[in-house]
């Protein structure tokens, strides 16, 4: 690898049937961010990576679980462990329980996160400390298939200090929040169980979203942005 290359990647060779379902992805129409959070479609993602550094470590699973009509469907659910050309370290495999085996035989990378997309559609996207989770999500896509993901997303690490200030220095990671409103994960580190334990603390987030008149996704985000604020000037 020469120096220019490190710069400008080559660009990501699809084949014509997977060129054209990502361009089909592409072509779905946006989704409305301001209909009635108890009609739209979110979807809430995890995902599990070799590591905690955004700038070397890369992703191994992801795991995400639809929401619609205010409440949680679990037959609508993804779960991919992304084969990997090296296994990761043996303490991350302590940590998220996906083996070398698993890692190596899992679904090869373009066609897992085509998978992922067509899962996606265009629904918006929630998780508990996004900035981890969209800047594995985004790098994957844009160097395994060339896609600038520029995709909405909620950020409960933010909302959920918004709707509730009085726990904001006891309440700060995620099992922080799901134990107090007593939320049991039954497979923590799993990329699909921490999903489905964040779409619980959304759900029981809802109560306080309604009492401070937020009714869409549009508005979610607004609270997410000034809860950002209000942590930077505080």
């Amino acid at each position: 690898m020469n120096w220019l290359s490190r710069f400008f990647p080559a660009r990501p060779e699809l084949t014509p049937e997977q060129a054209q379902r990502l361009a089909a992805w592409q072509a779905l129409p946006p989704t409305d961010l301001r209909q009635p959070l108890s009609q739209g479609r979110y979807v809430v993602v995890d995902v599990e990576t070799s590591g905690l550094n955004l700038a070397r470590d890369h992703l191994i699973a992801i795991g995400a679980v639809a929401m619609q009509g205010g409440k949680i469907d679990l037959a609508d659910n993804l779960e991919i462990v992304v084969q990997q050309k090296r296994v990761s370290k043996r303490d991350n495999i302590l940590i998220h329980g996906i083996g070398g085996t698993a890692q190596e035989e899992g679904v090869q990378p373009v066609e897992a996160l085509l998978l992922f997309l067509e899962y996606l559609g265009k629904s918006p996207l929630v998780a508990f400390h996004v900035k981890f989770d969209e800047t594995m999500v985004r790098r994957a896509l844009k160097n395994k298939i060339g896609l600038n993901f520029g995709h909405p997303w909620a950020d409960l690490a933010y909302i959920a200090p918004a709707l509730y200030p009085h726990l904001i220095h006891r309440c700060r990671t995620l099992d922080d929040w799901t134990n107090y409103f007593g939320i049991r994960n039954y497979a923590r580190h799993n990329a699909l169980a921490d999903a489905l334990s964040t779409a619980q603390l959304f759900l029981a987030l809802r109560e306080h979203m309604t009492a401070k008149a937020i009714q869409n996704y549009k508005e979610l985000q607004d609270l997410d942005k000034a809860q950002r604020w209000a942590n930077q000037t505080g």
